[in-house]
């Protein structure tokens, strides 16, 4: 009984968090949609790397990241203050204080996805993620410390 909720917990997590546009069959629409994400993804982008010099972990750095996380999937498994499939923005702000070490550690699972800190619930892989994105992203979750 427990595997038969673990494995339809798991298809939630792969279909909630989604993949690739190759594995769908690749539409026109579906491309379409792809083409609009990254043209939000180079925007937001830009709007990060160009408020990330001007106030590090300021209040602008923190804009930035909270941009880049809307604009990915990451919502679909966190909330700021609720426990979905995976931890709240303001549980893991409590368990990493904002090093840079831990900056650069949360960046790359945020990229290479995993599992094991949170319970057994695998967070899905972001490889598509710009690595200075990933860590606008954590420093805005790191910031919503209470």
């Amino acid at each position: 009984m427990k595997k038969a909720f673990f494995i339809l917990g798991m298809c939630a997590v792969l279909s909630a968090c989604g993949g690739s546009a190759g594995s769908k069959g690749g539409s026109d629409s579906t491309d379409a949609a792809n083409q609009t994400a990254k043209a939000t993804n180079s925007d937001a982008d830009t709007n990060a790397t160009k408020t990330g010099t001007e106030a590090a972990g300021g209040s602008a750095g923190s804009a930035a990241g909270e941009k880049l996380l809307a604009a990915n999937d990451c919502g679909t498994c966190h909330k700021v203050d609720t426990k979905v499939i995976g931890p709240a923005f303001q549980d893991i702000a409590k368990k990493y204080d904002a090093s840079e070490a831990n900056i650069d550690m949360l960046a790359k699972k945020v990229i290479a996805g995993g599992s094991g800190n949170w319970g057994t619930m695998a967070m899905t892989a972001h490889p598509g993620l710009a690595e200075a994105d990933a860590k606008e992203i954590v420093k805005y979750i790191l910031s919503l410390k209470k």
